[in-house]
C-alpha cells in the first residue's frame, strides 16, 4: 500500500471510531438515567435445617436457587458450628452451589473444640451476584445465648455490604433481631441500627440502602416504629412468613430506604427448606443526578 493510500486509510478508521462514538453518546447518556432493576430477598435458614428438623443444604440451595435473586441476606448462617450442619461453612457452601459471592458476619466466634479446627461461627451473611466492594461486621445491642447471665452489649452480627449495581452504590444491611418476647432488647437494636445505617448512608451520598432480616416482631409492633421513619416495609400486606409450614406471623423483612422503588414482592411458598419463609422483592434504583436523590 502506498504511503497516501496508507494515511486515507488511517483518517477513515479515525472518521469511522468518530462517527461511532458520536452516535452511541446519546444512547449512553440516555443508559445512565434509567433506573437499575435488582432482584433482593432475604431468608432465615435455620442453621441449614428444614421445618422437619433434618439437615438438608441440597433442599436449601435449591430454594435458594428458585428465588432467583441478585442479592440474599440470610439469618442464621453456621460455619463449622458443629454437629446440627455437619461442621461444614454453610455460608461458604450455598455460595459455591449458587455461583455467587458471599460476605458472612458472625454474631458468636468461639473456639475450635479441636486445636488447629477452624473457630466455630454463627451469624448473618449476604450472597451476592455482584462483586462485593466493601464489608463490615457492625456490633448492635444483644443479649447473649451463649453466656449463662447475660446482660445487654454491644456484639458483632449486623452485617453490612458495599456493592455497585450497574453504576449505583448500594448497601445492604443484614439483621437477626432478638426473638424474647420482652422488646427491650429490640428496642435497644432498633436505636443501633438507624444510628448505623445513617452514618453509612453519610459517609457514602447516593448509595441506596437496604435493611433485609428476620426482625422477631410483626410490623404493627411499637419497637419498629423508629424505623419506618427512614425505611419502607417492601413486603406490606404479603403473607406471614413464620412459621414456615403454616405461618401465622410476618417477621421477615426486604426493607427499603430513599431512592428505592418497589415493583412487587412475594413470599414464595416454601414450607420445608426451613422453618421461616423467604421474602424476594423485585426492586429498580434510581441513579444519582438533578432531583435524584
Amino acid at each position: 500500500m502506498s504511503p497516501r493510500a496508507h494515511t486515507f486509510a488511517q483518517l477513515s478508521l479515525a472518521g469511522a471510531l468518530l462517527t461511532l462514538a458520536v452516535t452511541a453518546s446519546p444512547a449512553s447518556a440516555t443508559d445512565r438515567g434509567h433506573p437499575v432493576p435488582l432482584r433482593i430477598a432475604t431468608y432465615n435458614i435455620h442453621a441449614g435445617a428444614g421445618s422437619d428438623g433434618v439437615f438438608d443444604l441440597d433442599r436449601q440451595a435449591a430454594a435458594l436457587r428458585a428465588l432467583d435473586a441478585d442479592v440474599i441476606g440470610l439469618q442464621e448462617v453456621d460455619v463449622h458450628w458443629g454437629a446440627r450442619s455437619q461442621g461444614l461453612d454453610v455460608a461458604g457452601e450455598l455460595a459455591r452451589r449458587l455461583g455467587m459471592r458471599v460476605s458472612f458476619a458472625p454474631i458468636y466466634s468461639l473456639d475450635p473444640v479441636t486445636a488447629g479446627g477452624p473457630r466455630r461461627e454463627y451469624g448473618v451473611a449476604v450472597l451476592s451476584r455482584f462483586p462485593v466492594r466493601s464489608a463490615t461486621n457492625h456490633e448492635i445491642t444483644r443479649l447473649s445465648t451463649q453466656d449463662e447471665n447475660p446482660v445487654p452489649a454491644p456484639a458483632p452480627g449486623f452485617g453490612e455490604v458495599t456493592l455497585k449495581v450497574r453504576g449505583v452504590p448500594v448497601q445492604v444491611f443484614v439483621t437477626h433481631l432478638d426473638y424474647r418476647a420482652d422488646p427491650a432488647v429490640r428496642e435497644a437494636q432498633v436505636a443501633d441500627t438507624r444510628r448505623i445505617m445513617a452514618r453509612e448512608r453519610a459517609e457514602l451520598p447516593g448509595a441506596r440502602q437496604f435493611l433485609l432480616g428476620d426482625f422477631n416482631a410483626e410490623p404493627s409492633a411499637p419497637e419498629l416504629a423508629p424505623l419506618w421513619k427512614e425505611l419502607r416495609d417492601a413486603g406490606a400486606g404479603t403473607p406471614a412468613t413464620y412459621p414456615a409450614e403454616a405461618p401465622v406471623k410476618r417477621i421477615d423483612y426486604v426493607t427499603v430506604g430513599e431512592g428505592v422503588r418497589v415493583r412487587t414482592v412475594t413470599v414464595p411458598e416454601q414450607p420445608t427448606a426451613s422453618d421461616h419463609r423467604p421474602v424476594v422483592a423485585e426492586v429498580s434504583l434510581a441513579r444519582r443526578g438533578p432531583g435524584r436523590g
